[in-house]
């Protein structure tokens, strides 16, 4: 499955990863299986990791994902989103969607590395 997620109860935290060739309608999938999900919080930062994708979405795409994420706001009320990456061309396709949902989350953020991520989520508490 390209897309996948749980959610850590103790951190508050959900942590979605996309996987191989992530195509749109997968992506759209999960904001509409992640609402109907009875066990996810009111409200969650977000912890999504892109290192393993092996395809790249156009501008329209993380528009059309974007959109739907804010859709999805309004049900599981986002916090925080860590972004993490592999690749340089992922870099700039995740602070496009950052650009695109800033009005959705809490603050986001895009980094290289999942230890990362986490130390920012955490505020820069270490583990």
């Amino acid at each position: 499955m390209p897309v996948t997620y749980r959610i850590d109860r103790e951190l508050n935290r959900i942590l979605t990863r996309c996987t191989g060739e992530t195509v749109l309608k997968e992506v759209l999938g999960h904001f509409a299986e992640l609402e109907a999900d009875p066990d996810c919080p009111p409200h969650a930062d977000v912890l999504l990791d892109l290192r393993d994708i092996t395809n790249l979405p156009n501008v329209g795409q993380i528009r059309a994902a974007a959109e739907r994420a804010g859709d999805a706001s309004r049900k599981v009320g986002f916090g925080a989103c860590a972004i993490v990456v592999g690749t340089e061309a992922w870099f700039g396709m995740a602070r496009v969607f950052e650009a695109f949902t800033e009005a959705h989350f809490e603050r986001s953020s895009v980094f290289r590395s999942i230890e990362a991520a986490e130390v920012w989520l955490d505020g820069g508490r270490t583990h």
